[in-house]
């Protein structure tokens, strides 16, 4: 079993920066694939971005790209995910989540993940 904490949310202005972090600990997630996924009130659970195991690869919904990176660090068991240049349209729950993925997994759809955070509140005021 793996327990993810997600940290780092918070209340910015538009067009500042936040810093979220995602701890994973009970196993490596070093083969997995990590991702961030956000629900605004009323809405459903939305793909932000995700990245492959070794690092090598990371993927963003369009709203986001350009102003958002996603990374990890194996040593740590931690994900990150830096958001630039926020919107208002970027509050949201954020949600850290890790899976196997396997042939037919894919990256955005948040069935693929077998772990999930919590969640982390991101409010953007205009």
């Amino acid at each position: 079993q793996v327990q993810m904490v997600e940290s780092g949310g918070g209340l910015v202005q538009a067009g500042g920066s936040l810093r979220l972090s995602c701890a994973a600990s009970g196993r490596t997630v070093s083969s997995y694939v990590m991702g961030w996924f956000r629900q605004a009130p009323g809405k459903e659970r939305e793909f932000v971005a995700a990245i492959s195991g070794s690092g090598g690869s990371t993927y963003y919904a369009d709203s986001v790209k350009g102003r958002f990176t996603i990374s990890r660090d194996n040593a740590k068991n931690t994900e990150y995910l830096q958001m630039n240049s926020l919107k208002p349209e970027d509050t949201a729950v954020y949600y850290c989540a890790a899976g196997l993925m396997g042939l037919s997994g894919r990256y955005y759809r948040p069935l693929d993940y077998d772990y999930w955070g919590q969640g982390t509140q991101v409010t953007v005021s205009s």
